[in-house]
């Protein structure tokens, strides 16, 4: 059996990676990719895997373009961190579907479905589904943001509802989400993708390094050239500056 994991947050591809080992260590994991080109050049250049673990929205782009530009005949299991992301027509379009982060039993038993309806078969191809749809009914729900984040232990992950974050800094290619207890956590994206993913109503791109949620904001204070400086609660260790430019905007946010 050939495996090809999609995923761009690199804790959830190793954990798949380890989990599928565990589960069916006769399983060949014939590939990885972080995003729609990768996939596509891995597509192109080797042989078609017979099963493929796909996150939805990738680092570059959805993955039903990947469907678009080059051939997929492995049957998907999607995996996604939006819990109300048109989950039934997952069920329709894939053999099944995991919400981030993966459970050990939940996998195991969409590993199960998969032997189940195709055990002792020629393995089929997917071609019977329509993702031009999916993809065209997905864009089409309401949007539905990122609730948590998956963060690094030394031993492990740990989920952290987004709701606790008070803000999210990038230093040193590095992100690292702050909850309001001012626990520190290590997460592996960057802030250009949680900025696409996290409720724009309640979280602000202030600047390159920073993202801040609405409830964190304890006073803003007016600065030279018309920038400003956000305060804080628990307070940051840097000096938080809002641009010139992204002033009006910011202020727009917070009163709405």
């Amino acid at each position: 059996m050939r495996i090809l994991i999609v995923e761009d947050e690199f804790s959830t591809r190793r954990l798949l990676k380890d989990s599928v080992k565990k589960i069916r260590p006769e399983w060949e994991i014939i590939g990885e990719s972080d995003s729609v080109e990768g996939t596509i050049e891995f597509l192109q250049k080797n042989p078609q895997p017979d099963l493929i673990f796909m996150d939805i929205q990738l680092s570059d782009g959805s993955s039903f373009e990947i469907f678009e530009k080059t051939e997929v005949t492995g049957m998907i299991i999607f995996t996604t961190a939006y819990d109300e992301y048109a989950i039934q027509a997952f069920k329709v379009n894939s053999i099944d579907y995991l919400l981030k982060p993966i459970n050990q039993k939940k996998l195991t038993d969409a590993i199960e479905k998969y032997e189940r309806l195709f055990q002792d078969k020629e393995i089929p191809s997917n071609a019977g589904f329509d993702y031009g749809s999916l993809s065209k009914l997905l864009a089409s729900q309401s949007s539905t943001y990122r609730s948590r984040l998956l963060t690094n232990l030394a031993d492990g992950f740990q989920k952290v509802d987004t709701e606790k974050v008070a803000w999210l800094v990038s230093a040193n290619k590095i992100t690292t989400a702050v909850t309001f207890d001012s626990h520190h956590h290590i997460v592996d994206f960057t802030l250009d993708k949680l900025e696409k993913e996290l409720d724009p109503t309640m979280f602000f791109r202030a600047n390159r390094q920073y993202i801040l949620n609405i409830d964190a904001i304890h006073k803003v204070e007016n600065w030279f050239n018309g920038k400003l400086i956000v305060k804080t609660k628990p307070d940051a260790q840097d000096r938080i500056v809002v641009s010139r430019e992204r002033a009006r905007s910011f202020k727009e946010w917070i009163n709405q």
